[in-house]
């Protein structure tokens, strides 16, 4: 069966947003450097996933994200991300400055959702 490896998602500043990610999930940067048209990518994940994340030559800033990326065709629409303790992550999440929305409790686990500075939505789900 084949298996999703990474997504690459165009953020305003890469190297603080894989750091971000690095301090809510515990995520390390696999790999960073020059990318397409001049821009700059970061890997950040595990072993065997992660997100690129890129910014253009602009640098950070750019352009802002779609008022409603589920009404755009290839609008990215949350980024999912499974943890073990929900209330930890939760918790990190707020010490991050960041407010959470949308908590559910659905079979087979809990949810929250929150929207990271640059816009994109993220949904931390556990199944413990």
């Amino acid at each position: 069966m084949a298996r999703l490896e990474h997504l690459n998602v165009t953020v305003a500043d890469p190297d603080a947003f894989a750091a971000m990610l690095g301090r809510l999930f515990g995520w390390r940067v696999r790999w960073s450097g020059g990318a397409i048209h001049g821009g700059r990518s970061v890997h950040v994940g595990g072993e065997d996933t992660y997100l690129a994340v890129y910014a253009g030559p602009e640098g950070p800033g750019g352009q802002t994200p779609p008022a409603d990326s589920y009404r755009q065709r290839g609008g990215l629409n949350h980024i999912g991300v499974v943890v073990d303790d929900l209330d930890a992550t939760e918790a990190r999440v707020k010490e991050e400055g960041f407010k959470t929305h949308s908590h559910a409790d659905y079979e087979p686990g809990r949810r929250f959702y929150f929207r990271e500075s640059g816009g994109i939505e993220i949904e931390v789900v556990s199944y413990a």
